[in-house]
């Protein structure tokens, strides 16, 4: 009876427990959300609600750059030469969210800076609270300041934070600190020297290869779509 009994358990034991695909799917979908975020702060789409990154000039050719490099052999000539052509687009981009860090800083919001200028693919232009007024201080910050990158067309992601910013009713003080700080004619955008900002807003340009190794270990292409991925866990 006790070896019938031990005979059991340990077939008990040695039972793999069956594998839920319902449950293997969701961590999967957690994974490529997780990876999408990552890609979508390394990249700071100009036009986040654009999922295929084709609408705007700047965002394609980025595009086109991850999928070039996506196909190479990482170390290769030619995966490193896409990368620093990579990192000189991403850079562009880094110094302009760190310019608007900056002034949010300046303004008094150190805590909530990252918060307001978090825009992901779930941006949704039906949720501006203000639009019109919103690009009306975008149009006023490109053609008064030296904010963006004189190269590019206008980012929409920064729409979404102007909402946000006329919703605490700083829109104007955003305006207006971006004026001092970077004035039209000021080539390097740098503050101007009769009100410098505060010395933890002071800002540090690196060149596109200071992030190179650590941007080749980020998501180099567009992840799966997170909503196709979830009709398919609920089918």
């Amino acid at each position: 009876m006790d070896v019938w009994h031990q005979l059991c358990c340990c077939a008990c034991v040695q039972e793999e427990p069956e594998s839920n695909p319902l449950l293997s799917e969701m961590l999967r979908y957690f994974d490529q959300l997780g990876k999408r975020k990552r890609a979508q702060a390394t990249n700071l789409w100009n036009e986040p609600a654009d999922d295929t990154h084709m609408e705007r000039d700047d965002d394609r050719e980025l595009y086109n750059l991850l999928q070039k490099r996506a196909k190479l052999r990482r170390g290769s000539e030619g995966y490193r030469r896409l990368s620093f052509d990579i990192s000189a687009h991403r850079q562009i981009r880094r110094e302009v969210k760190d310019r608007w860090r900056q002034i949010l800083e300046a303004l008094g919001f150190s805590t909530e800076a990252d918060g307001l200028l978090d825009v992901t693919s779930m941006a949704s232009y039906s949720s501006l609270c203000q639009p019109l007024r919103a690009r009306q201080l975008l149009a006023a910050l490109a053609e008064q300041t030296s904010l963006f990158d004189r190269h590019c067309s206008l980012p929409e992601r920064y729409l979404f934070v102007l909402d946000r910013l006329l919703i605490l009713d700083a829109g104007d003080d955003f305006l207006s600190a971006a004026r001092r700080y970077y004035p039209l004619q000021a080539e390097e955008g740098a503050p101007s020297e009769d009100e410098p900002p505060s010395a933890e807003a002071v800002l540090v340009t690196l060149s596109p290869g200071a992030h190179l190794e650590e941007e080749e270990e980020e998501e180099e292409a567009v992840v799966l779509d997170e909503e196709s991925l979830l009709v398919k866990l609920m089918e």
